[in-house]
């Protein structure tokens, strides 16, 4: 099977799991435990979290709390800093995120939704225009997971604290983390990544927050991750998250390059009668969404399974609902959205499997044509 699907879930890394096996087998101490063992595992913990940090961020100024997912860390900065006034985001964020704000009302605090760019950035003047003294946070996806447009964070968050210094600045960096190049601010407080989308197991993620920022307890116990965060810590998952993005970052720049090649040559094999592109020049590698416009991306997507090719449909966090609310947000019209496909590539993505998805992609949609009249 050609595998496209990766900004949904991504094959773990043989050499990730690999190098974790030890802490399946040997080292599977508690962390908490007093002995020589669980002490060994403490610190194989607290080196796997300044790892992860510096990724993206200087582990002086910032640390993380490890979680189960990204959902996860969006919830619990969400929750914890969003307590007062009104909270921002834009229109074109995760489920996590969306749903997390529409809570928000339930709890007294005012969701405000900034809308988005035809191609998902957010509209910068409008998030801003919504920021004022009463802001207790602000969130701003960096890549989206629709079109793999990338949102500028570093220069939204100054100028967030330049109009409300205490406000709280949250990016949801799940399809960024290990993706592309990333450096945190001192604007930027806190920042959510996930494990399995480069590489790493389900059940694993990360809030990585700046060290002078205050999180409250999301989920209480016994008092792992600095008492913010109880609960027994996945090590077998943390290291499997360590050695993933340590692999993806060496990385980096040749894989951006090779893939944004990629990109560019299945766009370039689709056939414009069929296809309209969605996502921007200028966005993540990784992604590429087009629209099928007058088809059904559904039925597409089961034909390319059949005939070997894996490819998405949008957000799967979002796949039961008839269309995508981002997309929807972007001001993509029906038919438009009736056809979305998402093409999703990895590392281990080859130009041979380009090649062939490009060429059952067209022969899907001329089938399709013809048996729909």
């Amino acid at each position: 099977m050609i595998y496209l699907d990766n900004a949904a879930t991504t094959c773990p890394s043989a050499v990730a799991l690999a190098r974790a096996e030890t802490f399946l087998k040997e080292n599977f101490y508690n962390p908490s435990a007093r002995y020589r063992g669980g002490d060994a595992v403490a610190r194989e913990l607290r080196l796997a979290r300044e790892r992860i940090v510096s990724c993206v961020a200087d582990p002086a100024a910032f640390e993380a709390v490890f979680t189960s997912c990204g959902t996860e860390a969006d919830n619990h900065a969400v929750f914890s800093c969003a307590k007062r006034g009104n909270a921002v985001t834009s229109a074109g964020e995760h489920a996590a995120m969306h749903q997390s704000f529409v809570e928000l009302k339930n709890r007294g605090v005012e969701p405000r939704f900034a809308p988005v760019t035809r191609s998902g950035t957010v509209n910068e003047e409008a998030l801003l225009s919504l920021v004022d003294e009463k802001t207790s946070l602000v969130s701003v996806v960096h890549v989206n997971n629709e079109t793999g447009a990338v949102n500028d964070i570093a220069r939204l968050a100054r100028l967030v604290k330049e109009k409300n210094p205490r406000a709280v600045f949250h990016s949801d960096g799940v399809q960024a983390f290990g993706k592309i190049s990333v450096r945190l601010n001192d604007h930027v407080d806190f920042y959510s990544v996930s494990a399995h989308k480069i590489g790493g197991l389900k059940g694993t993620g990360a809030l990585i927050k700046r060290k002078k920022t205050t999180l409250q307890p999301f989920v209480f116990g016994g008092g792992q991750e600095g008492g913010l965060r109880s609960g027994t810590e996945n090590t077998f998952g943390i290291a499997c998250f360590r050695f993933a993005a340590e692999e993806k970052i060496e990385n980096l720049k040749q894989t951006c390059s090779r893939l944004a090649g990629f990109r560019e040559l299945l766009w370039g094999r689709l056939d414009r009668s069929f296809y309209t592109r969605l996502s921007p020049e200028d966005g993540s590698p990784y992604i590429l969404t087009v629209s099928a416009v007058g088809l059904r991306g559904e039925v597409l997507q089961r034909m390319l399974w059949d005939g070997g090719v894996v490819i998405g449909t949008g957000s799967a966090c979002s796949s039961k609902k008839p269309h995508s609310r981002v997309l929807e947000a972007c001001g993509w019209d029906g038919k438009t959205l009736d056809g979305v496909l998402r093409a999703s590539f990895s590392s281990e993505t080859t130009e041979e499997e380009i090649l062939r998805a490009a060429e059952l992609m067209n022969r899907a949609a001329r089938e399709l044509k013809e048996t729909t009249g």
